[in-house]
């Protein structure tokens, strides 16, 4: 991928730019720290993965802006590609994927991102934590090569080298082989249950033959009671007509005896009603005068209500009065007590007005004691803004001279113990030169074993291979074995067939088959012990083959440790060579150091500076305590003033209380004359001696009222009595007519009963001669559904059976078909079997990752010894020995499969994390170029550019120049590698350069060449 042109709208720290890479081979992005700098480089990653630093995907937007663009070009195959990503604060974002034509750009877009994304990725062939793993050095993550776990650090690999299409075929021909062996296990169940199938078709046949003399013997009983039960059910339909005959005169009787009951229960019913008519009849004079008696009482009762009523409405009325006026006595009276209220409130207040105003004398002589005060303390005010520049200035002065003394003192202590360390290293050469010599020894040997190892292991694996050729090989011998004695079983059979032509046998071919089949029969058992006798030698060379390669396991235990040893040892001898001269420089340095702090011979323009400010603040004289103490008189008499506020406020009060005083008194007066007035000449008094006077005219007596309605409620009987004999009157005529209608009615009902007593006589008499069938119809009905059960069982048990015979024919067939296919399946099963192994983790992709670990590890020694002047020293270490228990031996312990990264300096193999920062950096920077430029070196790798953004901050000044060394010694292995600092001396040193600049609109770019 070599960028070609990148635009940006809202983007992080930008609102607007365009940058164009054409002519760009090695360029340094610089800027100061925030500029917008990694912003560049995040909207790469952003355009074509999705990716940044930001921790939510509206964060990438420009603070203030609503929606962010951004468009990357870049080439990638010489095909020219473009991808537009943008999106929208708190809403949705979209993605166009773009390749450029003779006419213009054409879209590659997927129908959604996602289908989208997985399109760029596959062009690319890299995603987005792999670029960052390898070609692009992040801000703050230089280290993710190295702070990944083993097993990461291999997958980066894998991804890096295009081992995933492998693992792709891997899980293709996996996948085929689960199919292929899931059918061979499938056909071989459906072989075994069409075989036990196929044995019971004699069985289905007899039971057939059965089931049909069965069927004839029922289908005649059927027909012989068919015949009977006709008969027997003529006679059963006379008989039950002449019984429903019977059932309805019974009917018919029953409903006459119950209209004769009911009429006789109306007659005597009206009768009694009759009676009852005439005994009040014969009291009517009697209920006429007391009804007379009851209407006088009610007249009496009705004018004394009118008179109880008009009382009742004059006392309301004088009730309503008299709360009126008791209403506007008291509010007069809450008035007066208001009034009074305040006029006492008012006394109150001119008392303390008085107190105030006594203390006039004193609060003046206050006052012109505050203002002196306030004169002192201005002067000293003025004074101390003369003073307080020069307070700071003193400040910032010593605190750059105790800086500088620090600083000197510290560069003192980090020679020293340096000078130690070397003198230390000086002294350890020569031993250091023999025990290279002696572990190089060591190597060369256990070199010489591995080969030999590797020798023990093909010849393992060939055995092996030929192992499991001859257990294929038996396992057919195994399955013709079974076929022929199948085959010789068939034919022990009288009524044998063919096996080939399924033709009948006379004698003669049968003797030929039956020897021929033996023949064959003989020849693959033998063919067997041959296959078996091979199998157990193979056995015991491969067990001892497998002896002697634990063997040479456990001597070569010690390799790995032995290379790292030596590596360490190398790092530490390099090291010791130009140890004398810088021992030399170290000293001088150190005589310097001591010599200006003694003497105080150091930051000498700062001292004479703070020398000058001390006398000028002599010559001011100004004494922060003195100033303290004018501010302290200011506020001690500051309460004068707020007295003298005060008095002001009580004098003004006094003379609203002097015009408010004889308002109030006069208010008071008022109040009391119209309290007088409304209880004794008011509108409301005249009304209530108005009604009390017509209260007495109505005369109204309420005992007179309560003895008159008791008496009306006494009498209200003869009404209710009155009442009834208007009734009786008019129903007496009708009562004793409708007796006379029952008593005819009830003579004709009779005489229909004894006519339908003498019909149901007759009628039993005509059932006693028709005998009664039901029994003997229901036994055969019976019978014959048992029976018709039971045919039907028969022809659906001829019906299966037909059915079982023709499956089993085409089961015949379907077995000779799946006899060929699972011979198919088996031999897809072990071809895909083979390939998965071939194409897995430990098959090619572990090979292809073993040879190219060693060119990385010389790769990355070669630069690393470029950066650190040989100081440093890296091992890539891809197998260590597990974990084992206490009770294993050394000869069970398993090796892993790792890849770990071993850093050794002169100390020795220390860990990643207790190196300096500036040692880090360069570790880091070492793997990832080298890493980097080993994929741009191999063939069809698309990683064409090179990223390092930051870092240079931890190096000093050697250390960044042998950086820009490495970088211009790789920079023909990439069309384009950018930079990112912000350190001027660093970015001097490239000619092409990207300046950002931050501006009040957002970050600005310059490019210059």
């Amino acid at each position: 991928m070599i960028p070609l042109q990148l635009s940006l709208t809202n983007f992080l720290s930008y609102r607007k730019a365009t940058l164009d890479f054409r002519g760009l081979h090695t360029a340094c992005i610089c800027g100061a720290n925030g500029a917008g700098k990694s912003s560049l480089l995040e909207a790469i990653t952003w355009a074509i993965w999705g990716e940044s630093r930001a921790a939510t995907e509206d964060d990438v937007i420009h603070s203030g802006a609503d929606e962010v663009h951004v468009i990357f070009v870049f080439e990638h195959q010489q095909a020219v590609y473009r991808v537009l990503r943008s999106r929208r604060r708190g809403g949705g974002a979209t993605l166009e994927f773009q390749v450029e034509t003779p006419t213009g750009y054409r879209a590659l877009t997927e129908r959604g991102m996602r289908s989208t994304q997985q399109l760029i990725s596959e062009h690319l062939k890299l995603d987005y934590d792999t670029f960052i793993n390898s070609a692009y050095l992040r801000q703050g993550r230089a280290d993710e090569f190295m702070l990944r776990k083993p097993t990461e650090r291999k997958q980066i690999l894998a991804d890096l080298l295009k081992l995933s299409q492998y693992e792709e075929l891997a899980e293709k021909a996996k996948d085929l082989s689960r199919q292929f062996k899931g059918q061979a296990d499938q056909i071989q169940q459906d072989l075994d249950r069409i075989k036990i199938q196929l044995q019971q078709r004699d069985v289905i046949a007899q039971e057939q033959a059965i089931v049909e003399a069965q069927i004839n013997t029922l289908q005649q009983a059927q027909a012989a009671d068919n015949q009977e039960l006709q008969r027997l059910q003529a006679l059963q339909h006379q008989r039950q007509t002449w019984e429903q005959q019977l059932t309805w005169q019974q009917q018919q009787y029953q409903n006459l005896r119950g209209d004769i009951e009911r009429l006789q229960q109306d007659l005597a019913s009206s009768q009694q009603q009759q009676q009852e008519l005439e005994n009040l009849l014969s009291q009517e004079a009697e209920i006429t005068a007391g009804y007379a008696h009851f209407q006088n009482l009610q007249s009496q009762e009705e004018a004394l209500a009118g008179k109880f009523q008009s009382h009742q409405k004059a006392v309301e009325q004088k009730r309503k009065l008299q709360e009126q006026q008791t209403g506007v006595i008291n509010e007069l009276n809450l008035q007066l007590r208001q009034i009074q209220t305040q006029l006492q409130e008012l006394d109150k207040q001119e008392q303390q007005n008085q107190q105030i105003l006594n203390q006039t004398g004193e609060v003046e002589a206050a006052l012109a004691k505050l203002q002196q005060a306030r004169i002192r303390l201005n002067q000293l005010d003025e004074l101390q803004l003369q003073v307080s520049p020069l307070l700071q200035r003193r400040q910032q002065l010593q605190n750059q001279i105790d800086r500088t003394h620090a600083k000197l003192s510290a560069r003192l202590e980090e020679i020293s113990a340096s000078a130690y360390q070397l003198q230390a290293q000086q002294q350890r050469q020569p031993k250091l030169q023999q025990a290279v010599m002696e572990v190089a020894t060591q190597i060369d040997q256990l070199e010489k074993k591995r080969v030999y190892q590797q020798r023990v292991q093909e010849k393992g694996l060939e055995r092996r291979s030929f192992m499991e050729r001859l257990q294929e090989n038996q396992r057919v011998c195994e399955q013709k074995i079974g076929e022929l004695q199948q085959k010789i079983d068939m034919l022990q059979n009288p009524d044998a067939i063919c096996p080939l032509c399924d033709r009948p046998l006379d004698e003669h071919h049968w003797d030929r088959v039956v020897q021929k089949t033996q023949n064959e029969h003989q020849e693959i058992q033998q063919e067997f012990w041959v296959i078996r006798e091979q199998l157990a030698v193979c056995e015991r060379e491969i067990q001892v083959l497998r002896g002697e390669y634990r063997q040479l396991s456990q001597e070569l235990a010690p390799y790995d440790n032995l290379r790292e040893q030596r590596g360490e040892l190398q790092a530490q001898l390099q090291a010791t060579g130009d140890v004398q001269q810088r021992l030399q420089q170290m000293r001088a340095e150190v005589e310097h150091l001591e010599r200006s702090l003694a003497t105080g011979n150091y930051a000498t323009e700062v001292q004479q500076e703070l020398r000058q400010l001390e006398q000028e603040l002599q010559n001011l004289s100004y004494d922060e305590k003195n100033h303290a103490l004018a501010r302290n008189e200011v506020e001690r008499w500051r309460w004068a003033e707020i007295k003298q506020d005060r008095i002001k406020e009580a004098q003004r009060r006094q003379t609203q209380i002097s015009s408010r005083r004889p308002e109030l008194q006069a208010q008071i007066a008022e109040i009391q004359s119209q309290i007088e007035q409304q209880q004794t000449d008011s509108e409301l008094s005249r009304q209530i001696a108005a009604i009390n006077q017509k209260i007495a005219e109505i005369d109204y007596k309420e005992s007179e009222y309560n003895s008159v309605r008791t008496a009306v409620r006494q009498a209200r009987n003869w009404e209710m009595r009155y009442q009834q004999l208007i009734a009786a009157q008019q129903q007496y005529p009708q009562i004793r007519q409708r007796c006379q209608e029952l008593a005819g009615v009830l003579e004709v009902r009779s005489q229909d009963v004894e006519t339908a007593n003498l019909q149901i006589t007759n009628i039993i008499k005509q059932l006693e001669q028709i005998p009664n069938t039901f029994n003997e119809i229901q036994t055969i009905e019976q019978q014959m559904q048992w029976r018709k059960l039971q045919l039907e069982e028969q022809l659906r048990q001829m019906g299966s059976l037909q059915q079982q015979l023709q499956h089993l024919e085409r089961l015949n067939q379907e077995y000779q078909i799946q006899t060929s296919q699972l011979t198919k399946a088996k031999r897809q099963y072990k071809v895909y079997n083979s390939l998965t192994e071939a194409f897995g983790k430990k098959g090619i992709q572990a090979y292809m990752i073993e040879n190219i670990l060693p060119q990385l590890e010389a790769e990355t020694n070669s630069l690393l010894a470029r950066l650190t002047g040989n100081q440093l020293h890296v091992q890539f270490v891809t197998q260590r020995a597990g974990k084992s228990g206490r009770t294993s031996s050394k000869k069970d312990v398993k090796m892993i499969d790792t890849l770990d990264i071993l850093i050794a300096d002169a100390r020795g193999t220390r860990a990643y994390e207790t190196y300096s920062g500036g040692e880090a950096f360069r570790i880091n920077f070492s793997i990832r170029l080298a890493l980097a430029r080993l994929l741009a070196q191999r063939a069809g790798t698309a990683l064409q550019m090179l990223i390092v953004d930051e870092g240079f901050g931890t190096q000093d000044q050697e250390g960044c120049d042998r950086l820009i060394a490495a970088i211009n010694a790789i920079a023909n292995d990439f069309a384009c590698i950018l930079t990112v600092t912000h350190m001027p001396y660093f970015k001097e040193a490239f000619q092409a350069r990207i300046e950002v600049n931050k501006t009040p609109n957002g970050s600005q770019l310059r490019l210059s060449m």
